[in-house]
């Protein structure tokens, strides 16, 4: 797969998930776990054994470069084997780099097997004998420790296999186990500081990894004779307690018991001979940028100054490296967290301008609103006042004239207006008192007719309400118009009226007085 493009938008569902799962378990940038990733076939399992194993060569690359170059001519060399047997044990350079490796454990949802009853009570008998061997092999290889080492080396995996979880303890996934061996180590020694790691061994690696520190691995042979003394006057004594728990080392501590199945593949990939034994292990970005690499062995009974002194030296030899890391990752850390303020802010700033603009919207939509709604107003105004004036030249033409002098039971109706003007008028008996109310509304129309005028018709759809009423002063009588009847049964034969303009608030008082 080509790895020149490194857009994520280009990966497919299945690799972007791979993407993720990778990346929540190792913690690498994404730039970089894209080729690895590429280079695994987007295996997240191999990829993340790489990232903390360590990428070896390929062999499928080897080999096309094996059949490109032309081989080499022999050479006679004379060399020295004890010599290059005694510099590559005692090179320091070649003990620092050897990988931390990763076993395989049981999953935590992988549900245990269990044989049906009947065949487990036919093969006891058996299973007694095996334990019984087994038993026996392991005493013989405690009086002679080089047995299990060649038998380790020689042996196939299937037969290691086969050894595992065979002391009768029940077989449980790596976090189980490791609450379980905290446990019987309290149970065993009483409450310590130590603060064992209560997850599978991979975890721990990953997390040493992640957090930059050094990985404390102590495991532990319940039957060993040793292994009581070492832990009670060494293990938890003050110096190596204090040491370990001081936040100033960075160091992690994962235990287990080699009768647990992943405590026994710990021990032979670390390739353990002597117990108790503790390793420390720790990033070595001087090998690769992911390797996890055994820097320090400890095995069999030690002193705390001993102890206390191998892990200060592994740690000052790995000190500068993880500080390079750290600053590095506190730089990335700060330009990332830089970068989301900066992108926080400009969000806050899109969002003001954002509100600001709504605002101006909402202002500017409101001011044309109120705009409209007052030319409506204006509209409907004028057209009132259009119907208002139709309607007071349509009904000035239907007012009876004034009676002449010789009309004996004429009523006399002297009015003031709201201008101050008295008029006086006569008015036939049967008159209505709307007519009064149309001679007071149509006065400035009848006081100067025009002659010829053309006749006008109502305005439709305009209901006319008179905006007064007429009113006698002494004492104080409302002449309705909607009261009905003639002027001579309202008025009498005559009267003083004023005239009063309607508005709200006379209307309102008017109303509280009759309320009251």
């Amino acid at each position: 797969m080509s790895s020149s493009g490194l857009d994520i938008s280009q990966l497919s569902d299945s690799e972007r998930a791979g993407l993720e799962t990778y990346i929540a378990v190792t913690g690498q940038d994404p730039l970089e776990a894209i080729p690895l990733l590429r280079r695994s076939e987007w295996n997240v399992q191999i990829a993340i054994s790489k990232f903390f194993d360590g990428e070896g060569p390929d062999p499928v690359e080897e080999a096309r470069a094996a059949l490109n170059t032309p081989p080499p001519r022999p050479t006679r060399q004379t060399q020295n084997l004890l010599s290059d047997d005694l510099r590559a044990q005692f090179s320091p350079s070649t003990r620092s780099a050897e990988p931390a490796p990763r076993i395989a454990t049981q999953s935590e949802d992988q549900p245990v097997y269990r044989p049906p009853f009947i065949l487990a009570l036919l093969f006891t008998p058996l299973n007694l004998l095996y334990r019984l061997l087994y038993s026996s092999f392991r005493l013989f290889g405690s009086l002679f420790p080089f047995l299990p080492r060649l038998f380790n080396t020689t042996a196939s995996p299937a037969l290691h296999g086969s050894r595992r979880n065979t002391n009768g303890r029940r077989p449980l996934g790596p976090k189980d186990t490791a609450a379980r061996f905290i446990r019987e180590f309290e149970e065993e020694y009483g409450t310590n500081s130590i603060g064992f790691l209560e997850n599978g061994y991979n975890m721990a690696l990953e997390k040493a990894h992640r957090d930059l520190k050094l990985l404390l691995v102590v495991l532990l042979a319940p039957e060993h004779d040793d292994t009581h003394g070492w832990v009670r006057d060494t293990l938890l004594s003050r110096e190596v307690t204090d040491f370990v728990t001081d936040p100033q080392n960075d160091i992690l501590v994962w235990g287990g018991n080699i009768q647990d199945s992943e405590a026994y593949q710990v021990s032979n990939s670390l390739r353990c001979t002597k117990f108790p034994f503790a390793a420390a292990v720790v990033h070595t970005p001087s090998v690769s940028s992911t390797a996890m690499s055994v820097v320090a062995r400890i095995p069999g009974t030690t002193s705390p100054a001993e102890f206390v002194a191998k892990l200060r030296t592994a740690i000052a030899q790995n000190k500068e490296p993880l500080e390079g890391i750290r600053a590095t990752r506190a730089e990335q850390q700060a330009s990332r967290s830089l970068r989301e303020q900066q992108d926080s802010a400009y969000e806050r700033s899109l969002a003001i301008d954002r509100e600001r603009a709504r605002q101006r919207r909402e202002a500017e939509a409101a001011r044309q609103r109120e705009e409209q709604e007052a030319a409506e107003r204006q509209a409907a105004e004028e057209k009132r006042m259009q119907d208002l004036q139709q309607w007071r030249q349509w009904r000035a033409q239907s007012i009876a004239e004034e009676p002449g002098p010789d009309a004996k039971d004429a009523v006399r109706i002297s009015v003031r207006l709201p201008s101050g003007e008295r008029v006086i008028r006569k008015f036939e008996p049967e008159a209505s008192i709307d007519d009064l109310y149309a001679f007071v509304e149509c006065y400035e129309i009848l006081k100067e007719p025009v002659e010829g005028a053309a006749t006008v018709s109502k305005p439709d759809g305009f209901e006319h309400q008179y905006g007064f009423r007429l009113v006698s002063p002494m004492p104080r009588v409302v002449y309705e118009v909607g009261a009905g009847g003639s002027i001579r049964d309202q008025i009498g034969r005559g009267g003083n009226l004023l005239v009063e303009p309607i508005n709200d608030e006379s209307e309102d008082e008017e109303e509280a007085e009759e309320d009251s």
